[in-house]
Order: C-alpha cells, then sequence, then structure tokens
C-alpha cells in the first residue's frame, strides 16, 4: 500500500501489463466458504476462474508454508524453485534451503539475546521492525521473528526520526533491523523510543550504496546473529491450537485505514497465506507456471512488495531481484542483464519510462512478460506510451488494501476491460451498498464496496472503536472505496474504482494522510484552522496542498514569511513525501457543511486552478527517486 499495506497502509489500486504467454488452467475443488442470506446481493469470482483448491490453512506459520512442508499445499518444488531473492547490484543470493536455514538460525539468536521462548507469550509482546532500503535479508528478520511466534513491522525507509519513533513506540518494538545508510536515525529514533542500542541490528546493503563507510563496533550483523545461532541448541517446534494461524497476527503493517490517521493492521498468517493462494489460483488461468525472475524494487514496508511481489513470486518458485531503491538507468539494467520477466513498479516509475525511450532502446526488454504498476492508477495516455515501448501487451488493473492483505481483484487476459479493476480473487465477495445502507443490485450503478475475504485483516493494534467500524453489523469490511460492478461481453463481473470516499493523497505511490497534516498544522499557534487536499501533478500523480485559515492575530502577518514559517515547520516533523509541495494557500474561512465538515470537493477545485502551473515546474522529470508506503504503505 500498496495500503498497504499499504499498509498496506489503505487502499492499493495497481495496473498490471501481461505479454501473450502459453495458458496454463489450474484444476480444483470447489469449496463453499460460507452461506450467504438471500437479501444480499454479491458479487463472485467468474466462473471460468477456478476456486481456491482447499481451505487456507489456519495452523501454519507464513516461514513454514512457503519453506516447510510447503509442496502439499501446492508450492512449487523447492528443488526446481529460483533462489528467493537475489541483490541486483551485488549478484548475491541464497537458495531457497538456504534461506529456511537462515531464518532459523537467525530466530535462535534472537531468542537467546530478547529471552524469548518460543510457545510462551504474547505474540504482541515480541515485536521486531525492520527501517531498511530493500535487501535479501529484510523478509529473512520477519520470518525468524515469527518463527519465535513474534510479529514483525516493516517500517518505510523514509520515515523521518519523529515518524520512527512514534512508530517504535505504538507498536511496543523490541529489536529494531536497519541498514548502514540509515544507521544514524535509526539510532536517535530507537534511543527515544526505548529500544536498547544492544537490540538494534544492521542487515546488509552493496557496498556502492556504502561510499566506504564501515559498520560500526558494536553494532551486530544479521550475519553476525546467523553465526552466533550456529553455536545455540535448536528451537522447539511451534506448538499451534487448532485456527491458531487465523488468530495471530503475523505482521503489524502501517494503514491509515479509512479515517485517513496512521494506524497498525493487523496481519494474520492466514491472511498472507489465503491472499497468496487467492492471487496465485487467479493467475494460473493463463500464467505460465515455469519459474521466472522478478523485479524487487518496490519496498517491503509496502503490503504490495511484502506479499504481493516477495511472498507470492516465492510461492511460485519465482526469484526476486532486489535492488534497494529506484533508478532508471540502473533498473533498466538489472532488468536486461538477468533477463527479468515480470516487472512490479508504480506509475511515476512507468512515467519516467515513457518519458526516456531512447534510455529504454539501450536495453533489451523482449524477456519482460509482466509489468505490474502499483499503489496508484495508471492514466490512459500513460499506459498507451508504455504499450508502444512493449509492444503485445496486455493491460490489466487490480485493486486490494492493506486491510486485505493485498488484493482483492485482479484483471485477467482471458476476459479483458480497459480501465476494470479485474475480477474478484476467489474465495472473495463483494457488496454494494448506497447511502442508506441498502445493497445495489443493478449493473453499472455505484455505491461503497464491501469485501469478505480469508484475506480480511483481523482489526487494528489497540484501536478498537476503529477496528469495530471498518466492519458492519453482519461482518462486511468496509473498503471506504465508491466502485461499480460492470459486466464483460461474456458476461463476467468486473470492478470498477469511480473515486475514494476516503481522501488519502497519493504521492508517488505513498499514502499521505489529510488528518494526519492538518491536526498538525492546527497545533500551530498561528493556524485558527486548516484542510488538506491533493493537486494533480504528472510526476508525482498527486501533491498536498494546504488551505490555511490565519489565527486572529497573524490576520496582518507577511504571507510570504508566514508560508516559509509554515514549511519549515511541516518539514521538520514529515518525511519528504508528506510536505506540501502542492503549496500553502490562505483563505479566510474553510468551507463547511451544516454539520461542521469541511467540503473537500470546493478545495479540490480550487486546487485544481493552479495543477497545471506545478505540472510544468514538476515535468523535469523522475528518473531518481525514492519510492516508499505507509501502508503502508498501502
Amino acid at each position: 500500500m500498496t495500503n498497504l499495506i499499504y499498509g498496506y497502509e489503505g487502499r492499493l489500486s495497481f495496473w498490471a501489463v501481461y505479454c501473450e504467454v502459453d495458458s496454463h488452467v489450474a484444476t480444483s475443488v470447489i469449496i463453499k466458504l460460507c452461506d450467504q442470506p438471500p437479501d444480499i446481493m454479491t458479487f463472485k469470482t467468474p466462473s471460468y476462474i477456478p476456486q481456491l483448491p482447499f481451505p487456507p490453512p489456519e495452523t501454519l506459520p507464513v516461514h513454514e508454508f512457503l519453506f516447510g512442508e510447503s509442496e502439499k499445499f501446492g508450492r512449487h518444488p523447492i528443488s526446481s524453485s529460483k533462489p528467493p531473492f537475489t541483490c541486483g547490484i551485488s549478484g548475491k543470493a541464497h537458495s531457497p534451503q538456504e534461506v529456511a536455514q537462515r531464518i532459523e538460525l537467525l530466530a535462535r539468536a534472537l531468542a537467546s539475546r530478547l529471552g524469548w521462548k518460543v510457545n510462551e507469550g504474547n505474540e504482541l509482546d515480541k515485536v521486531t521492525c525492520v527501517y531498511s532500503l530493500n535487501t535479501i535479508d529484510n523478509l529473512t528478520t520477519a520470518w525468524a521473528t515469527q518463527r519465535i511466534n513474534g510479529v514483525s513491522n516493516a517500517i518505510s525507509a523514509a520515515y523521518s526520526v519523529p515518524e520512527l519513533s512514534h512508530q517504535l513506540k505504538r507498536v511496543d518494538c523490541k529489536a529494531l533491523f536497519t541498514c548502514l545508510p540509515l544507521l544514524p536515525k535509526a539510532l536517535q529514533a530507537a534511543a527515544e523510543a526505548g529500544v536498547p542500542k544492544e537490540n538494534v541490528f544492521l542487515v546488509e546493503v552493496p557496498s556502492k550504496l556504502l561510499g566506504g563507510a564501515q559498520n560500526p563496533p558494536g553494532i551486530l550483523t544479521v550475519d553476525q546473529l546467523i553465526e552466533e545461532g550456529r553455536q545455540l541448541p535448536s528451537l522447539e517446534p511451534i506448538s499451534w491450537t487448532e485456527g491458531q494461524g487465523a488468530r495471530q497476527t503475523a505482521f503489524l503493517c502501517c494503514s491509515s485505514g479509512t479515517s485517513g490517521l496512521p494506524k497498525n493492521a493487523k496481519v494474520s498468517h492466514k491472511n498472507v497465506i489465503a491472499n497468496i493462494l487467492q492471487a496465485y489460483t487467479s493467475d494460473a488461468t493463463y500464467k505460465n507456471p515455469e519459474p521466472e525472475l522478478c523485479l524487487g524494487v518496490l519496498p517491503t514496508s509496502h503490503n504490495l512488495g511484502l506479499v504481493g511481489v516477495s511472498m507470492l513470486s516465492i510461492y511460485r518458485g519465482d526469484g526476486v531481484v532486489v535492488l534497494p531503491r529506484f533508478d532508471l538507468e540502473e533498473t533498466l539494467k538489472t532488468i536486461h542483464d538477468y533477463q527479468i520477466g515480470r516487472l512490479w513498479l508504480v506509475p511515476p516509475m512507468i512515467a519516467a519510462m515513457v518519458k526516456a525511450p531512447a534510455l529504454i532502446a539501450k536495453y533489451d526488454l523482449s524477456h519482460v512478460n509482466a509489468a505490474v504498476v502499483g499503489a496508484s492508477s495508471l492514466s490512459k495516455e500513460t499506459a498507451l506510451a508504455f504499450d508502444k515501448l512493449v509492444s503485445g501487451c496486455h493491460l490489466i488493473q487490480g485493486y486490494g488494501l492493506t486491510e486485505t492483505t493485498v488484493a482483492v481483484t485482479f484483471g485477467n487476459p482471458l476476459d479483458y476491460m480497459f480501465g476494470t479493476c479485474g475480477h474478484l480473487f476467489p474465495g472473495c465477495e463483494g457488496r454494494l451498498i448506497n447511502d442508506e445502507g441498502q445493497d445495489i443490485t443493478e449493473h453499472g450503478k455505484p455505491g461503497e464496496l464491501l469485501i469478505r475475504s480469508p484475506s480480511v485483516f483481523l482489526g487494528y493494534l489497540d484501536n478498537e472503536a476503529e477496528s469495530k467500524g471498518i466492519f458492519s453489523e453482519d461482518g462486511w469490511m468496509r473498503t471506504g472505496d465508491l466502485a461499480e460492478f460492470r459486466q464483460s461481453d461474456a458476461g463476467h463481473d468486473h470492478l470498477f474504482i469511480i473515486d475514494r470516499i476516503k481522501e488519502l493523497i497519493k504521492v508517488r505511490g505513498m499514502q499521505v494522510s489529510p488528518a494526519e497534516l492538518e491536526h498538525f498544522l492546527a497545533r500551530h499557534p498561528k493556524v485558527a484552522d486548516a484542510a488538506v487536499v491533493p493537486i494533480p501533478d504528472e510526476s508525482a500523480g498527486e501533491l498536498p496542498v494546504a488551505f490555511i485559515v490565519k489565527a486572529p492575530a497573524t490576520k496582518d502577518e507577511d504571507e510570504a514569511a508566514f508560508r516559509n514559517e509554515l514549511h519549515a515547520y511541516v518539514n521538520a516533523e514529515f518525511s519528504q513525501h508528506k510536505r506540501l509541495a502542492g503549496g500553502i494557500e490562505f483563505v479566510e474561512a474553510l468551507a463547511k457543511t451544516a454539520a461542521g465538515k469541511t467540503q473537500r470537493k470546493v478545495l479540490k477545485d480550487l486546487a485544481k486552478v493552479r495543477a497545471e502551473e506545478k505540472r510544468r515546474q514538476a515535468a523535469g522529470g523522475v528518473e531518481v527517486f525514492d519510492f516508499d508506503s505507509d501502508d503502508e504503505d498501502d
């Protein structure tokens, strides 16, 4: 979220571009997951897509589903699988068997150092966090934590020190994994959050990113912990009661939810496993089953990178070529050198490619058969331009939220409609309701989308009110998105997202909460009222712009100086994607409804007046930028 995320952090909307491949149709046993009251209209998976071959296992941790007795659950045989992660810069990789061993040895070291017993204590008292650029070991730290019945929380590498410190406190982090480029921020935030320095560990990044810097003394690396684990006794097996995987949190995923305020979504082991099975089964109608290499440039702090890019790929037997961040030429070179088949990107990355056809022409992309573009929507113009660069490809959109682990729909080349989010996944059901809560039973009529799926999360950490509020009385999850279902010529239901009921802003695929910024701005002594809305931007997708009502004592203050003061105020607290790059506008009053709600549509219309100027100012290219999300980030 990607949220998503993520994380998913809120809603994820993503595109995929598929080249023609030999179709592969999976067979399955159709399972009736639940009964449906007759007065509710539900939309379901088309008949040509198989249902799940078996119920998602409820007594199995994620790492065992991927590396243990996983082949009996449909995983591609480990013996012919590709290395799960390969560093795209150094080429370093570990086989599936080596990754499984590294998980076990790292878990031993963590259990010893943190005093954790495998089958004792609550999982939410055993939280480790990952605050790092992408590396081949990020997921290993998560799985090692889960091996001791703990919980992993991936945090955006774009977080500022105050944001990171606040997040570490919220989840009660006991150990923090980071990388050398982020170590100064990590140590400062850890100290503020009460995480002991001896519990801050380093994951390895390619030496070319370090500029000659060396690991400081006293900070252990993951590899050192693994060597330490070799000298320690074996851990006892995980002992779960029936259904524990459906109840136990595996990941805390940063999300803005439906209210827009940051929170932590509790995603269970079963949620992750179910979503992997759903995506795999849906794709199996057309995807070649032979393992391939995928591009891993999306951050694993975003649910799309965490589950979609990483764990779904591993289940398929695919390998993920990891890049720490997006640089257009380095990404193209990596795709060329490793003959990567599937790309996972965000719209600004696609926009950067479209703007650089001469650069793309230098590299052979003929082996690319899919390009998944996630975190926000892709314009028709950009999609068509990309299609010319990678001719003969199918354009497919999908939809999901951090609260549904990753996705609930995905398009399919066998039944294509332009602009669709695709079909509901097997095992997933959808409803549409109007403002009065009544079911919409017609195609082509919009309403709020409600979802029921085994991938729907457990709730929010320490936020009972939000957890209850996101579910309807009959147990459906409210997405906060306005949607409609339309039928294709073949008579199959396709989901179309009309608008975001939630007011999240997407900046280069990263979610920005207007409510978070508004609450912060309102704390400034010179601000009487504030509202934040998106302004369109060609490179970033959207940028946040603030409308400020000055406090009475500040009415006559120089606006340019006050604007600079507010920018400095925000910049000191928030990471770059949350800053007010769309500008600050001063108004006498904010348009409000009779109930006192800000009329955001009025402010959006005012903001659009500046959109063309902003696009021209930002049109200098986005070939190199950091990407992440709070889902997180979606």
